[in-house]
């Protein structure tokens, strides 16, 4: 075998070497994209209810922004604004055939008032170290399904993400969800 002839297995050898150790980098829209994957009900066995369920869903975002560090809570992601939470939740129940958006109330024994429960929720700063900032996944969200206040058993969730760059995701809904006692 000549020089040339060498050089040029060579050259293929540290071509084919360098193409597979190449890892494909994902490449998506910088605008958050989520799909709904599932809803399973748990049972509280001390209440005798089914009164939480967990919300999964798969999720992608291009540049990574997706979550919050617990300090981040200066404008505009402070409390009481819009994008405090960057999982937004809302919750509805089939109500004489139409899905209506209800608040779920709880009573505060400190105030003793009634308080209205936020599901929605702020996801932890999940941007990957290195170059390649594209990101998926999946979420998963614990929320509770029981209304005391209401005697409705047909719910649903609808719910978003929003990025650090605040771009809004598209909306998931779940099925019709049966609460059983």
């Amino acid at each position: 075998m000549g020089l040339r002839s060498k050089i040029q297995l060579i050259l293929v050898i540290v071509l084919a070497a360098g193409l597979s150790s190449c890892k494909k980098i994902e490449k998506f829209p910088d605008v958050p994209r989520i799909e709904f994957l599932d809803f399973t009900t748990l049972y509280n066995p001390d209440l005798d209810i089914y009164d939480r369920g967990v919300l999964r869903f798969s999720f992608e975002d291009g540049d990574g922004d997706i979550g919050l560090n617990s300090g981040d809570t200066l404008p505009p992601f402070n409390p009481g604004s819009q994008y405090h939470y960057n999982l937004v939740i809302t919750y509805f129940e089939l109500q004489d055939g139409e899905l209506v958006e209800v608040p779920i109330l709880w009573y505060n024994p400190q105030t003793e008032q009634y308080d209205t429960l936020s599901l929605s929720a702020r996801i932890p700063n999940l941007t990957p170290e290195g170059v390649n900032k594209a990101i998926s996944g999946e979420i998963l969200d614990t929320l509770f399904i029981y209304n005391f206040n209401s005697t409705y058993d047909t719910i649903m969730f609808e719910a978003f993400i929003v990025d650090r760059a605040l771009n809004t995701s598209n909306v998931i809904s779940t099925p019709l969800i049966i609460r059983q006692l």
